[in-house]
C-alpha cells in the first residue's frame, strides 16, 4: 500500500471524531471522555489558582507603585504563564489522562477495529476484557513515562545553549508529536500483543504517518475545549489508522494458534 501523506494522517484525527460518535461505539467513548475531562478540568484549574497565587507573591510586584506600566506588566505575564499552562496540559496532562484511561482507551480500540474490520479480536464480555488488559496496559504506559523522561530531559536541556536553542522548540515539538503518535498508536497495536518497543519499531518505518498524526493531536491537545474531546478521538483515530495502513507491519496473530501472544512478529519492509 502507497504511504500516506503528513494531511492524509492528521485527516486521522477527523475519522477518530466520526468514529467515536457512531451507534455502537458511543458507550465505550463515555469513561475515557469523562477522564479527560476530569484531569483536565481538575487539574488545570489547580495548576491555574497555583500560578496565580505565585505570581501575586512576587515581592517586586508587590512593592512597585500601581502605574500603568506596572499593569501591563502583570498582565503580560499572566497570558505568558498562561501559554506555558497550556503547553503542559498538552503534554503532560494528556499522558496523566491516559495512564488512568488506559484500559479504557484499549477496550474503545478494540472495539473500533472490530467495527472496521468486521472481526472481534476476543469474544469475551467487556469487563473481562477490561480486567485482563489491565496489568499490560499499566506496564506500557509506565514504560512511556521512562521513554518520555529519558529523551525530554537532554531536549529541555537545549533550551539553554545560545544558538542551539532557537531551534530547541521545534525539536521540543516533533518529540511531543511523536510521543502523541507513540501513545495511541500502542492501544491498537498493543491490542494484539505489541510491546511499546514494538510500537516505536512500527513508527519509525512509517515514520512521516506517525508524525503527521502526532502533530494533529499535538496542536489540538493545547486548544482549550477541544483538548477535552481529543483522547477517544486519537484512540478511535490511531485505530483507523492500524487498521488501513500498520497491520501489514503488524499483523495479527492467528487467534486459533497455540502460541503465546508475543512480540516479535513485525513484518520488515
Amino acid at each position: 500500500m502507497k504511504p500516506i501523506g503528513l494531511t492524509q494522517a492528521i485527516g486521522y484525527i477527523a475519522t477518530g471524531w466520526r468514529l467515536m460518535r457512531t451507534p455502537g461505539l458511543r458507550r465505550f467513548v463515555w469513561m475515557p471522555l469523562l477522564i479527560n475531562v476530569l484531569v483536565f478540568g481538575i487539574l488545570g484549574w489547580s495548576l491555574y489558582s497555583l500560578a496565580n497565587d505565585w505570581l501575586h507573591s512576587w515581592s517586586f510586584l508587590s512593592a512597585l507603585p500601581d502605574w500603568w506600566i506596572i499593569q501591563a506588566l502583570d498582565n503580560l505575564l499572566r497570558w505568558l504563564l498562561a501559554l506555558v499552562m497550556f503547553v503542559a496540559m498538552a503534554f503532560l496532562f494528556t499522558l496523566l489522562a491516559n495512564l488512568v484511561g488506559a484500559p479504557f482507551n484499549g477496550l474503545l480500540a478494540e472495539r473500533v477495529e472490530a467495527h472496521l474490520t468486521g472481526q472481534r479480536i476476543t469474544d469475551a464480555p467487556s469487563w473481562l476484557t477490561l480486567v485482563r488488559s489491565v496489568p499490560r496496559l499499566m506496564a506500557s504506559e509506565l514504560s512511556k513515562l521512562f521513554y518520555l523522561l529519558l529523551c525530554l530531559i537532554p531536549l529541555l536541556l537545549l533550551q539553554f545553549i545560545p544558538l542551539v536553542n532557537l531551534i530547541a522548540p521545534v525539536l521540543l515539538f516533533l518529540f511531543g508529536a511523536w510521543m502523541f503518535a507513540l501513545e495511541y498508536l500502542d492501544y491498537p497495536l498493543g491490542n494484539h500483543g505489541a510491546l511499546f518497543r514494538d510500537v516505536r519499531t512500527v513508527a519509525r518505518q512509517r515514520r512521516q504517518l506517525a508524525l503527521g498524526f502526532g502533530s494533529g493531536v499535538a496542536v489540538l491537545s493545547a486548544i482549550p475545549i477541544i483538548n477535552l474531546f481529543i483522547m477517544p478521538a486519537a484512540v478511535a483515530g490511531a485505530t483507523a489508522l492500524y487498521v488501513d495502513h500498520l497491520r501489514p507491519l503488524y499483523p495479527p496473530l492467528d487467534p486459533t494458534s497455540d502460541k503465546p501472544v508475543t512480540s516479535g512478529h513485525i513484518a520488515h519492509d
